[in-house]
């Protein structure tokens, strides 16, 4: 099962076993053992590409499940024994800003130093982190959901911060004390790509005010975002913690909009958490940041 999942992950055999830490014919002789048990091809392989068929799709939450379940009897045989191993999935973007997460997982490792963390970050921004946590590719995810959150998924908000537009010192509306929405209709925006939680607080307010925006400018980055405008490229709604430490920039107030972007500490609403797991989210709350 293990080889199954790390095959169907990363769709190579090659990958699947760097990863597994296996030769790759060890790796070809499970799989084509699993699939002579179960009587049915799970991947088609082709010179260029691997890809499950549908039977192996059917199978792989089912394998996921399994191995959650083999964990759980690990973990308890372990605590019994005051010793805690295993692995931790870690997904984050590539700007936490809310949590210091190298101190966190520095202290985790420092604590409990058998437990493999694995860390990815984000590129196709909280959506993206979504996705992996409902499919079981993470165990826990730093990342901003909107206000009806997926089913499927236990969120814990961290922060929430203020979104403030932010124009450059030079630029013509920084003379204005206040704007609306419908103002900026005719502004090039700095903005984050479409999947990131600020984003989508962003395009909700316009929407509902009935406005067309233009965004000039895709970043996955708050200090490049920042820097953007303050060079004038664009207008952007930024955390106020980015505005503040960027020299350059002005901020407007805008009329009847009181845009905040939150933070959230995700897991799955339908496993159960490792020990492993369990132990990082103990910490957690010691390495929230207060911006």
């Amino acid at each position: 099962m293990e080889h199954f999942i790390a095959v169907a992950e990363e769709l190579s055999f090659t990958r699947a076993a760097r990863r597994l830490h296996v030769v790759q014919s060890g790796v070809s002789a499970a799989i084509r053992s699993l699939e002579r048990e179960l009587g049915c091809a799970l991947f088609e392989r082709t010179s260029q590409q691997v890809r499950l068929t549908g039977a192996g799709a059917a199978l792989l939450p089912e394998a996921r499940a399994t191995l959650n379940a083999a964990q759980a009897a690990q973990d308890a045989v372990r605590a019994a024994q005051d010793t805690l191993r295993g692995t931790v999935n870690v997904g984050a973007m590539a700007s936490v800003e809310v949590v210091d997460l190298p101190a966190l997982l520095g202290q985790l490792h420092a604590r409990h130093p058998a437990i493999d963390v694995r860390l990815r970050l984000a590129t196709a921004g909280s959506a993206g982190l979504a996705r992996a946590l409902l499919s079981g590719d993470l165990d826990v995810a730093f990342l901003s959901l909107p206000e009806r959150k997926p089913a499927g998924i236990d969120a814990r908000e961290l922060a929430t911060v203020p979104l403030v537009l932010a124009v450059s010192a030079a630029h013509p509306l920084a003379q204005r004390g206040k704007v609306a929405l419908a103002d900026l209709a005719g502004e090039p925006f700095v903005d984050f790509p479409p999947g990131y939680g600020n984003r989508e607080v962003v395009d909700r307010a316009f929407a509902a005010a009935g406005v067309v925006r233009r965004v000039a400018l895709e970043v996955p980055d708050i200090d490049m975002g920042a820097a953007l405008v303050r060079h004038g490229l664009g207008i952007a709604f930024l955390p106020a913690f980015a505005v503040a430490r960027t020299p350059g920039l002005h901020v407007l107030d805008v009329r009847d909009t009181m845009l905040r972007w939150s933070m959230h500490l995700g897991t799955s609403s339908t496993r159960r958490p490792s020990s492993a797991l369990g132990a990082l989210l103990d910490l957690v709350e010691l390495h929230v940041i207060a911006l």
